[in-house]
């Protein structure tokens, strides 16, 4: 390799870490992630991904990208959508429900039963499970005020063992917007 091709590549290599350098200084938009205690290093170390339109200069700024020169735009925690409707409020038969004893690769059923006490029908818009063992289904229909429903709630343990608590967390237009179910059983191991 002769000195002017050596140089062509030293050039071109301090023209890539300068334009890295400058892009990285004054023209990316992200601010640099501040460490958070509850993260593990692993996810503190993992770089940040940004969607790029197919018609977005990925040197511009996306418009929804918070200027981190500016305290105003500070981070709010993301809050949970507001239900549709009117509020009402909701009465339930029971809250909880224990299965006692029960064999692991099982099905059980448990049926929630409410009424809505309000004066506005009763909007749910979900129920879920706090893991893929645990499976509502609620109605997708308003229930008018005085009329009553059912959470239905599907608990298989599958290889669970020992005592177990799982919840189902309703998203409902009313006041507070969450209500959680419980259930609980003690799995014994199958042999």
């Amino acid at each position: 390799m002769n000195n002017q091709t050596k140089d062509l590549i030293q050039f071109g290599l301090l023209g890539v870490i300068a334009l890295t350098v400058i892009y990285g200084t004054f023209i990316k938009s992200d601010p640099i992630p501040s460490r958070n205690p509850a993260m593990s290093s692993a996810q503190q170390q993992q770089p940040q991904q940004r969607q790029i339109s197919d018609n977005q200069n990925p040197l511009q700024p996306s418009p929804d990208a918070r200027n981190p020169m500016n305290p105003q735009q500070a981070q709010q925690p993301q809050q949970p959508p507001k239900p549709k409707g009117p509020p009402t409020q909701l009465s339930w038969e029971k809250m909880a429900h224990d299965f006692g004893k029960i064999k692991q690769e099982s099905t059980h059923n448990k049926v929630f039963t409410f009424t809505n006490t309000g004066d506005n029908p009763l909007i749910i818009e979900s129920a879920q499970g706090s893991c893929g063992c645990t499976v509502p289904e609620y109605p997708r229909e308003p229930i008018p005020p005085g009329g009553t429903g059912e959470i239905k709630v599907e608990y298989k343990p599958g290889q669970q063992k020992g005592r177990q608590s799982k919840t189902v967390t309703i998203q409902a237009n009313t006041n507070p917007p969450q209500t959680t179910l419980t259930i609980t059983a003690e799995v014994e191991e199958t042999t």
